[in-house]
């Protein structure tokens, strides 16, 4: 196919590399900057939100202002709100009474908003990224060459398999496939779901709600000491802010790596009202009799295998240090995702920070190359900026900021506190 004439005559200001929700907010926060001139390339044909978990009345766990553009703009003609109005929605959206979006209809939000703008190329994998007379270069798999003087990353992450199976035979799944392959799934005699959060929860909720129906054992593992909720409450919510930002991202790496792990619960956790749901489900389920499900706690799965179309699953009972198995014959992985850096970068590897841990070194204004601000990281960055990195609700904060170091000034107000509590001293 020959390349477009457009992406061999000009050098943009930047190229965005993937367009999940963070990278597709600064598209439409970029459009009206006259100034500011970006090409935004995606290798799906069409935007594409966890699909497979669009389960019936599954709802984002943020409120509506963290939509692609609010909180930098609330005037933006993206905004949810405005999606509702033209859509003829935002009266029954204000009778409905709750902040939080479907998840379904925040796919739809995100599809309209990226059809009306004229900066994606859907359908445009890249392949390789090189770094010639000061310019980055983006080369795709249909030849196209795209220049840029600077790089936005926003591929995302993937979904993450335990060591246990990352060879596993079988026909096992992540939870990302999970509404594609519901149907087989619900086809086995016993199903075993591996993993905790809110994926997890929801996906044991809708199968337990159908155990009658199709009669399979169905159980419920993590490694996690209980179900832990996440928590919502207002001063932790604070966190989620530019305060705790700075401070976060000064503490010496080997604390940032220590609190990644003890903050999991912040933005991992379970819906408390899903938690309680689960429990009434079960409570109900059992009025007739037991039901053939288990939920276990504090197990780590410790090995795999697969023959005659059954998996035995080695787990290991970490406070008792105590080993079982689980013998299934159906298997979900709901072990979340995690990032890896794009093999498309390799030519220009020399030319990125990494920490002594090996991933992206993701400065203060999300700048990860050697110049402090020519390559910038969307999410992937809760070792360096905390639970901030994926919330939704800093999306559009991170891209106000991100849009100051392209311009050199600032176009949206960037908050610089907003806290009522001091996390330094």
């Amino acid at each position: 196919m020959t390349a477009r004439p457009e992406a061999l005559e000009k050098t943009y200001d930047f190229v965005g590399i993937g367009l999940g929700p963070f990278n597709l907010g600064l598209a439409c926060l970029t459009e009206p900057i006259a100034d500011l001139d970006g090409v935004f390339l995606e290798s799906k044909p069409d935007f594409e939100w966890h699909a497979g978990m669009f389960l019936d009345g599954a709802h984002l766990q943020t409120p509506f202002m963290s939509d692609l553009v609010t909180l930098a703009d609330p005037t933006s003609p993206y905004s949810f709100l405005n999606y509702l109005k033209e859509k003829g929605r935002l009266y029954p959206f204000y009778i409905r009474e709750n902040f939080y979006p479907l998840r379904v209809e925040y796919d739809d939000y995100c599809r309209w908003a990226a059809g009306r703008l004229g900066s994606v190329r859907f359908g445009t994998t890249v392949t390789e990224v090189t770094y010639e007379d000061e310019v980055y270069v983006v080369r795709t798999e249909r030849g196209e060459t795209y220049r840029g003087r600077h790089l936005v990353l926003g591929t995302g992450t993937t979904p993450y398999l335990p060591p246990a199976c990352r060879d596993l035979a079988g026909d096992f799944l992540h939870n990302s496939q999970y509404l594609h392959r519901k149907a087989e799934l619900q086809a086995k005699k016993s199903i075993t779901i591996v993993g905790s959060g809110q994926s997890a929860a929801e996906i044991y909720h809708e199968l337990l709600a159908e155990i009658d129906v199709h009669g399979y054992q169905l159980n419920w593992v993590t490694r996690s000491p209980r179900f832990f909720p996440l928590e919502y409450t207002k001063l932790t919510l604070e966190m989620t802010s530019p305060d705790y930002v700075d401070y976060f991202r000064a503490l010496p790496e080997e604390t940032r790596y220590r609190l990644e792990k003890q903050q999991k619960g912040l933005f991992k956790g379970i819906n408390s009202d899903l938690i309680d749901s689960i429990f009434d489900l079960l409570y109900q389920k059992n009025l007739t009799g037991p039901v053939p499900t288990r939920l276990l706690t504090n197990s780590s799965l410790r090995s795999a295998g697969h023959a005659d179309g059954t998996y035995t699953l080695g787990f290991h009972q970490d406070e008792q240090d105590k080993d079982f198995e689980i013998r299934t014959e159906g298997l979900l992985l709901a072990t979340g995702y995690h990032y890896e850096p794009p093999a498309f970068l390799a030519p220009i590897r020399d030319r990125l920070r990494f920490d002594g841990h090996g991933r992206f070194d993701v400065a203060r204004n999300y700048a990860i190359d050697v110049t402090g601000r020519g390559v910038f990281l969307q999410n992937a960055g809760v070792h360096t900026h905390s639970i901030t990195s994926p919330d939704l609700g800093m999306g559009a904060y991170r891209n106000a900021y991100i849009i100051r170091e392209l311009l050199g000034s600032e176009y949206y107000p960037v908050e610089k506190t907003i806290a009522f509590q001091e996390f330094a001293v």
